[in-house]
């Protein structure tokens, strides 16, 4: 199969022959279609995720068609279009059968632990219980731009945040995970606040239903700005970039008893940042909220809300790419690469 791949972090993305996966036993084996492309990708491609070893095939954003299924499978099917979580986990542990697959002990992480969907085919183990059928009126383009950032984001606000309609959403960061959170929180009907350094990303913001939107470029108390705009403070703030200064920025822009959930992915010196804990946590009585992806058994009730028309996800998808292309793609995350999600959608 053709897979575009890299033999050292921050090296060429080649395209090139690699010899076909095996299908597990309980496994499916993916023709794919579509794959976002992601900052996620861009951090292990840089080498700042710990658990990617080069030569590597980046890539977790999938959608496509079964075309190979293993002996022991049986609630999946050749032909069936399919996507998944991109937290492969093990179906059979406590945290698996109490449905909080997301912190399996015994999970796989497509594109990470193993090579990834920038490929012509992908192995997914442990297919029935990880696979998750695609509904007739959701295309592969929508799917793979669905990906980690719509999916995460569903699972940060109704799950962990548990967003009501009504309640302010601030939104820290409007790249992709931003973007999907602001559709999100404008489609159960709160109010949100979309808070970025760049017009472009806010435009998009706007359009996809935020009730306001904030450059915070050069401000010096960004907290006292969203408290401002959103009448004494969020109910519920994303960090959205996962970097030191938008976590504190959301936890002082919140109110009190505000939830604050962290969905983008804190590496190197923005892993540790300082907490007021007396006057955040204890004293304004500030939730801290922790989420990373969703269990495959979610994926329904996100569907209903894309089904009722209450999101339109090719409008987050900005930009379609050949697998060609996926390198230039990620080199330009080092700067600013422009709004909205890019897919592959040609193998």
């Amino acid at each position: 199969m053709r897979a575009a791949i890299f033999d050292e972090f921050r090296g060429p993305l080649e395209v090139r022959e690699v010899p076909d996966p095996q299908c597990p036993a309980d496994g499916a084996i993916i023709r794919l279609k579509a794959c976002g492309v992601c900052r996620c990708d861009w951090h292990a491609w840089r080498g700042g995720d710990p658990d990617v070893v080069a030569p590597h095939v980046p890539g977790h954003e999938f959608a496509g068609v079964i075309e190979e299924v293993g002996c022991d499978c049986r609630q999946v099917n050749i032909g069936d279009r399919v996507t998944a979580p991109f937290i492969l986990a093990c179906g059979n542990c406590e945290d698996c059968l109490h449905g909080d697959p997301t912190v399996c002990s015994d999970q796989e992480i497509v594109g990470f632990t193993a090579w990834g969907a920038f490929a012509e085919l992908l192995p997914v183990p442990r297919a029935d219980f990880n696979l998750v059928t695609l509904p007739e009126d959701i295309g592969f383009l929508e799917a793979a731009g669905m990906g980690c950032r719509v999916t995460t984001s569903f699972r940060a606000i109704m799950e962990r945040a548990k967003l009501q309609a009504g309640e302010w959403l601030a939104v820290h960061g409007c790249g992709g995970i931003g973007l999907s959170a602001v559709m999100i929180g404008a489609a159960i009907g709160a109010p949100v606040l979309a808070i970025d350094v760049n017009d472009e990303a806010l435009e998009l913001a706007a359009s996809l239903g935020a009730k306001e939107v904030l450059n915070v470029s050069g401000m010096d108390d960004v907290g006292q700005a969203v408290r401002a705009v959103t009448g004494g403070g969020a109910h519920v703030s994303i960090d959205a970039l996962g970097i030191t200064d938008t976590f504190h920025n959301s936890l002082a822009g919140l109110r009190k008893l505000g939830r604050h959930v962290q969905i983008g992915m804190p590496l190197g010196r923005h892993a540790e940042p300082s907490i007021p804990l007396l006057e955040t946590v204890y004293s304004r009585q500030i939730s801290i909220i922790g989420t990373r992806g969703i269990a495959a058994s979610r994926f329904s009730d996100l569907f209903e809300m894309i089904s009722e028309r209450k999101m339109d996800l090719l409008k987050l998808v900005t930009k379609t790419i050949p697998l060609e292309e996926a390198g230039a793609s990620l080199a330009a995350m080092d700067g600013y690469p422009g709004a909205g999600i890019t897919v592959i959608d040609k193998f």
